[in-house]
């Protein structure tokens, strides 16, 4: 995993250039414990002050974000696209009804049971069924049916980026916090100054670490998670963004297929079907089957 790999560099380049240079780690090993609990320690605990239980753990939880990346892939978008035409057509050939069947029990229907994987994401299924009923209910205004979602896009977007803004808080803090333990180190040392000049060398080496370990951390580790963290909402972002495209195109009296084309355009290019893989998946889309009494195109 690339994230692993960049943390085992920063260490290989920082710690290896120094001891290429000379450097004694028995100063930094010696001193490491207690300086990661004052900086470590405080840093957590700046998380505590600055929010909630429920933030705290969505914060510890959201670390395992960073190494396991964007939850949607690929075939996710291709999915969302065939999904939703064919919600649409449902909706265009057959009526308000028979989408309503779909998306008042949507773990019964057979167009959304077939896309497991999105429906089991609650912002996306909410978003698609919520808007979907509106539709049904004859709101088919596109600016304001599109000024809707993206409110609750939004919304989504800002809660789930509340953990990386307390990542980056605490990675904020860490290189203060490595002063404050380097003052502690120099007090100490402060305090024994009638030593001898051996041990007074290591005491203020060890206070230094503090410094080192509190910028270390902050720019080296838990800023770029930081970074990574709202990099991968953004890009999850993306599939909500597609969903209110595409269903935003159809109030304005494109085809489904027409609103797939333009959604598709919307998707993140890495992830992007070609244009010939999209039709081709639509095709193979069309042949299901949309109620018990038969499908097809």
């Amino acid at each position: 995993m690339i994230q692993i790999a960049g943390i085992l560099g920063v260490f290989v380049a920082v710690f290896g250039g120094y001891l290429i240079a000379g450097g004694k780690m028995g100063v930094i090993l010696h001193a490491v414990g207690p300086e990661m609990m004052i900086i470590g320690g405080s840093g957590f605990m700046t998380l505590l002050i600055g929010g909630d239980g429920a933030l705290v753990a969505k914060t510890v939880k959201s670390f395992g974000t960073v190494f396991k990346g964007p939850r949607w892939n690929r075939k996710d978008f291709s999915d969302v696209l065939c999904l939703l035409y064919l919600l649409l057509r449902t909706h265009q050939k057959e009526g308000a009804a028979k989408l309503e069947k779909h998306i008042e029990k949507p773990e019964a229907s057979p167009i959304f049971t077939r896309y497991a994987r999105l429906t089991q994401d609650p912002a996306l299924r909410g978003l698609v069924c919520d808007t979907m009923r509106t539709i049904t209910l004859n709101n088919k205004d596109p600016h304001r049916v599109g000024e809707m979602m993206e409110t609750t896009i939004e919304k989504r977007h800002n809660e789930n980026l509340k953990p990386a803004k307390a990542i980056q808080t605490m990675a904020d803090a860490f290189p203060a916090l490595g002063i404050v333990a380097a003052v502690l180190g120099v007090i100490k040392a402060m305090g024994a100054i009638s030593e001898s000049p051996e041990v007074l060398g290591r005491m203020i080496g060890a206070a230094l670490v503090g410094t080192f370990l509190g910028v270390f951390l902050s720019y080296g580790l838990i800023g770029p998670m930081a970074a990574r963290l709202k990099a991968i909402f953004e890009e999850e972002r993306r599939m909500l963004e597609v969903t209110r495209v595409v269903i935003t195109s159809y109030l304005e009296n494109l085809s489904p297929q027409i609103c797939v084309e333009v959604g598709r355009q919307a998707v993140p290019s890495r992830h992007q079907p070609s244009f010939d893989q999209m039709e081709e998946q639509l095709r193979e889309a069309g042949r299901v089957k949309t109620d018990g009494e038969g499908g097809g195109e």
